[in-house]
């Protein structure tokens, strides 16, 4: 038991490069991994929506009407 990370119920995927270009392998990663995330796309646009100023809507809605 001299490494404390044996007794982990999980262990992260394999990863490529090193440092900063350190990134999961593509390959090594499945669906019990948690990669999908088929709202990701609705999510965004919502945020995005969300995240405008009232001033921009404003804006936008007159420029719009021109």
């Amino acid at each position: 038991m001299s490494d404390p990370l044996d007794k982990a119920t999980s262990k992260a995927p394999a990863t490529l490069g090193e440092g900063c270009l350190s990134r999961y392998d593509p390959d090594d990663l499945s669906s019990e991994d948690g990669t999908e995330f088929p709202g990701a796309a609705e999510l965004w646009e919502q945020l995005q929506d969300t995240s405008e100023l009232p001033e921009e809507k404003a804006s936008a809605a007159v420029q719009g009407s021109r």
